[in-house]
């Protein structure tokens, strides 16, 4: 036995509607789990929630800018240390290059010169800044290349380490060639 429906599409529309409703409650459910939280946990409106799923993903689309424009900073800072390398020079050379509030650190050495790596830890420990990451690789047999990472403060700490440590290669170099 049928029902007679006397408009069987305003029913259609409304159940297409709420179904509507209910999926898109879900899509703000999860694009809301998704966004980290630093307000406490009472209940935000919709609009507030887009916007700091908004601020969120700008803010996300700037630090993969910074560190996009920090990588390409180092694949020149080890072009350039592995050119001045192949010409030969077992001196020790160090390049540093500050991006934003960050430092990269590029110290080319000999094989045995373990302590320049050393030294160069000691004196951005000294400065009290953060390494984020320190590496090395053997380019050839005699040569190694260091990398440091850094997280500086204030943006005076950056010429400060700078200055110590080029004054410091400088005077292992003019050491070594005494």
């Amino acid at each position: 036995m049928e029902i007679n429906n006397p408009n069987p599409s305003k029913m259609d529309r409304k159940f297409i509607e709420r179904n509507r409703r209910i999926q898109m409650k879900a899509l703000y459910s999860k694009l809301n789990s998704l966004v980290p939280h630093h307000t406490s946990r009472e209940a935000i409106s919709l609009p507030d929630q887009l916007d700091e799923a908004t601020n969120y993903i700008k803010s996300l689309k700037a630090n993969l800018e910074r560190m996009k424009e920090m990588k390409d900073g180092l694949r020149g800072l080890v072009e350039r240390a592995n050119t001045s390398s192949s010409y030969g020079s077992k001196s020790p050379q160090i390049q540093i290059q500050e991006i934003g509030s960050s430092l990269a650190i590029a110290l080319n050495t000999g094989f045995n010169s373990q302590f320049i790596f050393n030294e160069t830890i000691r004196i951005v420990h000294e400065e009290r800044v953060e390494v984020v990451n320190a590496n090395f690789s053997v380019v050839d047999d005699d040569t190694v290349f260091h990398t440091i990472h850094l997280t500086i403060g204030e943006p005076s700490a950056a010429a400060r380490i700078s200055q110590r440590l080029n004054k410091f290669v400088h005077d292992v170099d003019a050491s070594n060639k005494c």
